[in-house]
């Protein structure tokens, strides 16, 4: 393992091996980075640069698009579609007083769920079809990276499920997952705009999902907040993702590991582009502290929740949408 900036580069390439040496060493490295840093850059990841071209293309395709065009597929009740600018405000954040709605916009993808699913007839929260803009292949090759990020977070949870003593125990709590690809894209700002007025292209906060997978651009703004409280820039490294920690495998390793926080500050001057991709639980997992993760020295710290009512919550306090449709 290497660092830069204190961010930790892990090469994962044992997750598609079966040699049960390299896996329970990519465990322990996994559980040493996550309960300290709880951010690091992950490679020989499996996913081929080409894909992550072709993502980062269909993104810049779409937010080219004329306003009134994407407004055809503003995000929706079921959180898949456009979402402007100026609509999400990150109002539970811990780490700064949010006014200031984020500014950036994006086009929200989630699993693909057909009308006659199990889990649509059962009216499960979010479930359901995505909605698509009018763009030749535009579907194809966001769905194809969609489908790449969800085998490799599958494999990732299975380490992290080693890595806090249950061996894959956790990854059955991902059938099926509740996952997000999120097209991101910030519009150029002077830094001075957010260090006086408090506007972020994200604000500081810590996910609230388990795992995020995050591909960038080269212009960087991505921040996040060492253990000792200060802000570290995170760069694109050739090849990489950003790989963090969500309040929910926070929640599940009974605060073991570390959901870490973060911003985006685009002062470059340049649009920014970022793909985060988000996998979570089935939305009717109870999540509480494996036993794995308590004992005398670490007592339970959490209840346990609904991930399908908490997330609930979330969307509705932080999406104008949710707010208008589900008040």
């Amino acid at each position: 393992m290497t660092e830069l900036n204190e961010i930790p580069v892990i090469d994962v390439a044992a997750i598609y091996t079966t040699d049960a040496r390299s896996v329970e060493d990519l465990s322990a490295e996994f559980y040493r980075v996550y309960s300290t840093a709880g951010f690091g850059y992950i490679i020989n990841h499996g996913i081929p640069d080409s894909l992550v071209a072709r993502v980062f293309s269909a993104s810049r395709t779409f937010h080219s698009l004329p306003r009134e065009r994407k407004m055809d597929v503003e995000l929706n009740g079921i959180h898949r579609g456009f979402i402007p600018i100026n609509t999400s405000t990150d109002v539970n954040s811990k780490l700064a007083d949010v006014s200031q709605p984020n500014q950036s916009e994006s086009f929200m993808v989630m699993r693909e769920d057909s009308a006659d699913s199990v889990y649509v007839r059962a009216c499960d929260y979010l479930a359901g079809a995505n909605q698509w803009p009018d763009l030749p292949g535009f579907r194809a090759d966001v769905m194809d990276y969609n489908d790449a990020m969800a085998d490799l977070a599958s494999r990732l949870v299975g380490v992290f499920s080693k890595a806090l003593g249950v061996e894959s125990g956790l990854v059955d709590c991902f059938n099926p997952p509740t996952s997000w690809l999120r097209l991101l894209y910030y519009p150029p700002a002077r830094e001075e705009s957010s260090r006086v007025d408090g506007i972020y292209g994200s604000a500081p906060h810590t996910d609230f999902g388990c795992l995020t997978l995050l591909a960038q651009d080269d212009v960087g703004g991505l921040q996040v907040q060492s253990p000792a409280g200060e802000w570290i820039d995170v760069p694109r490294i050739e090849g990489s993702f950003v790989l963090n920690v969500g309040d929910m495998l926070h929640r599940w390793s009974n605060g073991l590991l570390r959901s870490t926080p973060h911003r985006v500050i685009n002062s470059s001057g340049l649009a920014r582009y970022s793909c985060p991709f988000f996998y979570d639980p089935y939305v009717k997992t109870e999540i509480a502290p494996l036993a794995s993760c308590v004992s005398n020295d670490n007592p339970a710290r959490y209840d346990s929740i609904n991930f399908g009512e908490f997330l609930r919550a979330e969307l509705e306090a932080g999406y104008a949408h949710h707010q208008k449709t589900n008040s």
